[in-house]
């Protein structure tokens, strides 16, 4: 497959990636093999084997390393949630997904998630993560950014007890697109002091109701206390 300039010559690349992940060839931890070896099984040039590199770290597929021992060259990975993240938060910033719309569409999964989280099985270790979250935000010395990068973990921790891996990976990915512009709402509004008790009693009220297995209070909980959030932030 020849290089060209309107053609994506990289993209061969990518499929053979992709089919051999289906199929089992390729692995979490495999290492693929060098630009090289690539460019010739497929005829095309080693720039265009790096870009289809540089495509899959973006797409969390894949992380590069230089040098030399076990942790250099190219290694499969899967880091979805980190690649949703990063496109998101561009297409919020270019205006095309709102971010209500952004912010409605995880109210809906979290809600799903709080509810369904009460009839399935999850083991007290499991709520523990968020346990531990929710103390480390009673430090009166946290900076609201270090304070919303925990409130981030905690949520997502909870919607995890669900058991739904592609609702986690969305709600961590939507919560990581709009940290920035919540940590900027709270800086513009200088209101963090008065704002940060409250979402300290609704963290807690909600972790009760999960706890306590009783799905639609905490379903209940946590849009009122989404809600009431962004109308504070934003």
């Amino acid at each position: 497959m020849p290089d060209s300039p309107t053609g994506r010559a990289h993209d061969v690349v990518l499929r053979h990636i992709e089919d051999s992940l289906h199929s089992g060839a390729l692995k979490l931890g495999d290492r693929l093999p060098g630009e090289r070896a690539l460019a010739e099984q497929f005829g095309i040039s080693r720039a265009s084997v790096r870009d289809a590199i540089r495509t899959l770290e973006v797409m969390g597929v894949v992380r590069s390393a230089t040098g030399s021992g076990p942790n250099s060259g190219t290694i499969v990975v899967s880091d979805p949630s980190s690649a949703l993240g990063v496109a998101l938060r561009m297409h919020v910033a270019s205006h095309h997904l709102p971010l209500k719309d952004v912010v409605e569409a995880r109210m809906m999964m979290e809600t799903w998630s709080l509810e369904h989280a009460a009839s399935v099985p999850w083991t007290p270790e499991q709520l523990n993560d968020a346990r531990l979250l929710l103390e480390a935000m009673d430090d009166d010395a946290l900076p609201s950014q270090i304070f919303t990068l925990l409130d981030t973990q905690f949520h997502v921790a909870l919607s995890a007890l669900a058991g739904n891996v592609v609702v986690s990976t969305m709600m961590e990915s939507m919560r990581e697109a709009i940290r920035g512009y919540i940590d900027d709402a709270v800086a513009r509004r200088g209101t963090w002091d008065e704002v940060v008790p409250t979402l300290r009693e609704h963290h807690r009220g909600i972790f009760e109701a999960v706890e306590a297995r009783e799905g639609e209070r905490a379903a209940r909980l946590v849009r009122e206390h989404i809600e009431w959030f962004y109308r504070q932030a934003l």
